[in-house]
């Protein structure tokens, strides 16, 4: 790798041209990273909701093409650029959508891991000075996607937006915490905190919502119900603690929420919305324990529906929040869930349902659209 360091490289990435077109492999060339930058090795790739629905986007300020999409990987450091003391070459590093500086107030306290450093940002580019490291064959600018990019073979980071870990765990087993799986577990974990005994509701038994559940299994939760319109997904859910399940279909005249009442005795403790609408945002706060039932708001409301909750529950006690990646801190939690599955404690296999080669990268989209996998591991070499 050192006769790469300081040079422009090239390689393979899967392009997307266009929204909702299919991504081409194409070589592109990747510039060497800047000041606080890392350039990294992508080994495993996996495909996330949001790179789906920023795919079928219209180009808009937040939607640009041509774009390498891809936001959950595991990769080796390539080189660093000036400044760069947390990682070095040959190490095994996650890159994260969402930052973690470790500097301003928000990532020096507990109360948030949300970084005002460099706060989330949809929009193209680096998050220092908002301009890309891609360029296509004919030199035309290749943007980026969540500070990722991911579906390419080498990628430029910034420093705020990488995990170290320990090489011990498996590579496609590390992919899974780059994302979805810290979102659910984070959830329980460090939003919710759940407790031993206690009961959970999960709205949504897609990657996010089966890995709340596999949190709440460890933290010790009696009874974990998961509600979700695909009966499938209910015998899937068993692999990750879900102990009960809905189909809203099944319920007759009756609301989810007095069914979740009848079950847990007067409401669940932690409810988890894991899917981005306001409706089922609704459901999720009406199915919580009055007095001190906690709603965790975890799926993105894409429709911009407002959330109208009665306010006569807020003064009873009930709680609703929202979190974005889990309340997970990378650069400390990540290494953490990590060893929570070297320990044997974190189930991380049951999530990786299909695995490609680069190439094949559209059926991973195919395959996630039709519902049918959860993760699905994109291998650079097969």
């Amino acid at each position: 790798m050192e006769k790469t360091a300081g040079k422009p490289i090239r390689c393979r990435a899967a392009v997307c041209r266009a929204a909702g077109e299919a991504l081409v492999i194409e070589e592109i060339e990747v510039a060497p990273p800047k000041a606080y930058e890392v350039r990294i090795k992508i080994l495993c790739t996996s495909l996330c909701h949001s790179d789906v629905t920023f795919w079928k986007m219209p180009s808009s300020p937040i939607s640009i093409f041509p774009r390498i999409f891809g936001h959950e990987a595991v990769g080796v450091v390539e080189s660093v650029g000036e400044n760069v003391m947390d990682v070095k070459e040959g190490e095994v590093v996650v890159p994260v959508f969402f930052a973690n500086c470790e500097d301003c107030r928000d990532c020096k306290s507990k109360k948030s891991n949300v970084c005002t450093a460099f706060g989330f940002k949809t929009a193209q580019g680096m998050p220092r000075d908002g301009t890309s490291r891609f360029t296509d064959s004919s030199g035309e600018t290749v943007h980026n996607f969540f500070g990722v990019s991911s579906f390419s073979e080498y990628t430029v980071v910034d420093i705020a937006h990488i995990a170290k870990i320990s090489p011990e765990i498996p590579i496609d087993k590390a992919c899974l915490l780059s994302c979805g799986v810290s979102t659910g577990v984070g959830a329980a974990w460090k939003v919710a905190d759940v407790e031993a005994g206690s009961t959970v509701a999960i709205f949504g038994l897609g990657a996010v919502g089966l890995a709340v559940g596999e949190g709440a299994r460890i933290r010790g939760a009696s009874k974990i119900i998961g509600v979700d319109l695909n009966p499938e997904k209910f015998e899937i859910g068993k692999k990750f603690g879900v102990t009960d399940f809905i189909n809203p279909k099944d319920c007759g005249e009756k609301p989810v929420s007095e069914v979740i009442k009848e079950m847990t005795d007067g409401g669940a403790d932690y409810c988890f919305e894991c899917i981005g609408l306001a409706s089922v945002m609704n459901d999720a706060f009406s199915s919580c324990r009055g007095g001190w039932g906690k709603t965790i708001i975890l799926g993105v409301e894409m429709h911009g529906a407002p959330l109208n909750i009665n306010t006569y529950d807020l003064l009873r006690g009930k709680w609703i929040e929202g979190s974005f990646f889990g309340g997970i801190k990378a650069k400390t939690d990540i290494p953490l869930l990590v060893q929570s599955y070297l320990n044997k404690e974190l189930h991380l296999d049951g999530f990786i349902t299909h695995e490609i080669g680069f190439e094949e990268i559209n059926t991973a989209f195919d395959l996630l659209i039709q519902g049918k996998s959860l993760r699905c591991i994109i291998w650079m070499k097969k």
